[in-house]
């Protein structure tokens, strides 16, 4: 039978001050936190402070600070009927909330392989721990993610031999993943409700000890962190009215503006939470198992009518491909990540880690 962490960061909501979301104290990292991989800091864009998966340092560890107001002791309704669930079929379950992100590498650890002669840090697939993430947002479970690649993604320096030509990180291990908030299966739908995944705990216990690993992409990105369901570029003013920027941006060999024109949005999707603006269509057709990630950008149009009357029609333009790049070319561009608030003030480019991650799923 199997052993099961079902582990919880510290923060009952994803309100502001949650854990995985703006202001976080767990699952983050701190600005001289440099991905191993890139040698980027993971708050290179200055977003320190609202960029989701990174934090503050007094947080980090749980010394005081925010932790002490953020962490919860009690676990919530979901979590315990999905321990009782688990506990029926004969698993061996252990709940874990973590303060800083050293907890959530500890449980990580229990998913290591044996040693390789190379020293590298390796998912075991063969492991009889399975690991179910309790998640109040899509960004809780990215700063998850972010921790699981940070461990096992190696340095380009010492690339194995045994890593697929087209990653830089080998297959991820599975994660079930725990809904906390039923609402988002609604009309905000997450990324559970988009990949059709259980939100019954006894149905996520389920997927846990009899489903199979269902393989994504996973985007990565030059500011060292990662995005599950994809990004938003753009904001607006206080009456909701879309505020004008503009920035380069390109998909592969495709450049879909090249920072001359107004923007109004700019969506860079591997799943669809980002498919729609309001009334506009974004993204035609993202899928996150597809290898590629959709990109689309609205641009705001003069045109003339017969009668010489101007009118403004918003253009889409869209590609697909394995990167994509933007980069701002004036003042700072809000953007939202996984739901994850920040700022980008330099060019940041996303790259598609083919099938990288796995969800437990029946």
């Amino acid at each position: 039978m199997y052993d099961v962490v079902l582990l919880t960061l510290g923060s009952e909501r994803d309100a502001p001050g949650g854990c995985g979301s703006g202001g976080a104290c767990c699952g983050g990292a701190t600005g001289a936190d440099a991905d191993p991989t890139t040698g980027a800091g993971s708050a290179d864009d200055g977003t320190t402070g609202p960029a989701g998966d990174q934090t503050t340092g007094a947080a980090v560890g749980g010394a005081g600070g925010a932790a002490d107001t953020c962490v919860t002791e009690r676990p919530r309704v979901p979590v315990l009927a999905c321990v009782d669930a688990l506990n029926a079929r004969g698993a061996r379950v252990q709940t874990v909330t973590a303060r800083s992100d050293a907890d959530i590498d500890e449980v990580l650890s229990r998913l290591d392989g044996p040693p390789r002669p190379d020293g590298l840090a390796w998912p075991d697939p063969d492991g009889k721990t399975r690991l179910v993430v309790a998640t109040a947002s899509d960004g809780q479970l990215r700063a998850v993610l972010r921790r699981l690649v940070r461990r096992y993604a190696p340095a380009p320096s010492r690339r194995p031999a045994d890593l697929p030509a087209d990653r830089t990180l080998p297959d991820l291990p599975p994660v079930a993943v725990l809904p906390l908030d039923p609402a988002r299966g609604g009309t905000h739908r997450d990324l559970a409700a988009q990949l059709g995944l259980p939100r019954d705990p006894a149905a996520v216990a389920a997927a846990v000890l009899d489903g199979t690993p269902r393989r994504l992409d996973l985007l990565r990105n030059d500011g060292g962190s990662v995005t599950l369901d994809g990004a938003l570029l753009g904001a607006a003013d206080d009456a909701g009215r879309p505020l004008h920027w503009r920035a380069r941006v390109e998909v592969d060999d495709t450049i879909l503006t090249d920072g001359d024109e107004p923007l109004l949005a700019c969506a860079i999707g591997n799943a669809g939470g980002y498919a729609t603006l309001d009334d506009v269509t974004l993204l035609a057709a993202p899928d996150p198992a597809d290898g590629q990630v959709e990109v689309a950008v609205a641009v705001p149009v003069v045109v003339r009518s017969k009668l010489g009357r101007k009118r403004v029609r918003l253009e889409v333009r869209r590609a697909r491909g394995r990167a994509v790049s933007v980069l701002p070319r004036e003042g700072k561009v809000p953007y939202l990540d996984d739901g994850v608030e920040g700022e980008l003030t330099r060019k940041r480019s996303w790259w598609v880690e083919p099938g990288a991650w796995a969800v437990w799923s029946i």
